[in-house]
């Protein structure tokens, strides 16, 4: 005769309570020795309350589960907690599971009642919430799954109006092999890793300001391409003297954050480029400042310290940047869905699209509607939250 199955039962434990040292220990030690099997374990600790779930699967005799049910109430009366112990169905297969980050300046009970209603509407159910953020920054974090796979991109586009009415961000990511490991940051300069338009600058510096932005209109506007409108504009800087070049950079400030965003991703061991339509004499500059390891832009032609209006080599354009993007990730050896792209403008589009975490960073109406992921807050370093970094991981990683 073949070996005999014993029937099994799936069975739901939750214990909550004041959180004490001990309590996961006694647990478990009981379950092990019923010869329990652990389907499932989720523990948490809000404040100093503490919420302790198993999913498992016993034989189904009723003497087991009579002796396993004495010896957990024993220990919950001993600790003082509340015990939950019931059968259940065995949990269902997630067919795909996402990352959910909610940040801004507040993040309050209106946000998360509006943001959970709109995701039980699209059958999505949550699993976990917690907090990344919580002091400069509210930034929280939801683990879901849904029955049927979701485009991240589409339900993204259903809540842009949250920011709205709330001014939050919220960015949805499949939650897979890629999510955490980057390891490549690309970055726009101009309105993205600064605050200012160099070619406005330098603009003022030589007193065609108002030409500049005419052209610049007509760009937005689709009547010229890029290369022809940055040809036109540096045009018009023919004369201007190479220590201008100086003056404007030295007034340049870095958007908040960028610093500190650099200085983590470095410490994590991430390369770092800046790879911009903007001009070299700037992203050299920001190469040395923050320790960048590529800075690729287009080159002002100067002779005798004096520019000539012209352009040295190809331009830097939407689609130069993208392939830069890829050429830096090959011979780095890293895969597109391990790169972070940052930008604003519709020239940042080829490579955010292309990127693994492709972010459009207070960007234009336009730009935020064709990104994945769109962020309105002022600090660039709010990045990392989407990482799944912690704050108090951040301040460690800063004291380092």
């Amino acid at each position: 005769m073949g070996k005999q199955v014993v029937p099994k039962k799936t069975m739901l434990l939750s214990v909550t309570g004041e959180g004490r040292r001990g309590i996961t220990a006694a647990f478990t030690q009981i379950l092990a020795k019923a010869e329990a099997r652990l389907l499932d374990i989720e523990q948490a600790v809000t404040g100093s309350v503490l919420s302790l779930s198993f999913l498992i699967e016993i034989d189904d005799k009723k003497a087991v589960r009579q002796s396993l049910l004495d010896d957990l109430l024993f220990q919950a009366d001993r600790f003082k907690l509340s015990l939950v112990f019931k059968i259940t169905a065995r949990a269902p297969k997630r067919s795909k599971g996402y990352v959910i980050t909610c940040l801004g300046t507040s993040v309050t009970f209106s946000v998360i009642a509006e943001l959970t209603l709109l995701l039980s509407k699209e059958g999505v159910n949550i699993q976990k919430i917690h907090t990344l953020a919580r002091k400069r920054i509210h930034c929280v974090e939801m683990t879901v799954s849904t029955v049927k796979p979701i485009d991240p991109r589409d339900l993204t586009k259903k809540l842009l109006h949250l920011n709205t009415a709330f001014g939050v961000d919220i960015a949805i990511q499949e939650e897979n092999l890629y999510r955490h490991p980057k390891r490549l940051v690309v970055m726009d300069m101009d309105s993205t890793l600064v605050q200012t338009e160099g070619i406005d600058e330098l603009a003022k510096e030589a007193g065609v300001g108002e030409k500049v932005a005419a052209i610049t209109h007509r760009a937005m506007n689709g009547e010229i391409s890029f290369p022809e409108a940055l040809r036109e504009r540096v045009r018009l800087l023919k004369g201007l003297r190479e220590e201008v070049l100086k003056r404007v950079y030295e007034r340049t400030p870095l958007t908040p954050g960028a610093k500190e965003l650099i200085s983590v991703l470095k410490k994590l061991g991430y390369r770092t480029a800046v790879l911009s339509g903007g001009f070299d004499y700037f992203t050299s500059g920001l190469k040395e400042t923050l320790g960048l390891d590529y800075a690729h832009s287009n080159q002002l032609e100067i002779k005798g310290g004096i520019l000539t209006g012209e352009i040295s080599g190809e331009i830097i354009d939407g689609q130069r940047k993208a392939s830069l993007m890829e050429e830096i990730a090959k011979k780095e050896g890293i895969t597109l869905d391990q790169v972070i792209a940052i930008g604003d403008g519709a020239n940042d589009l080829p490579m955010i699209t292309k990127a693994g975490l492709g972010i459009a960073f207070n960007a234009k109406p336009h730009v935020r509607q064709k990104a994945n992921f769109s962020i309105t807050q002022k600090n660039l370093d709010v990045i990392l939250y989407l990482l799944g970094i912690r704050e108090n991981a951040l301040t460690e990683i800063s004291r380092q």
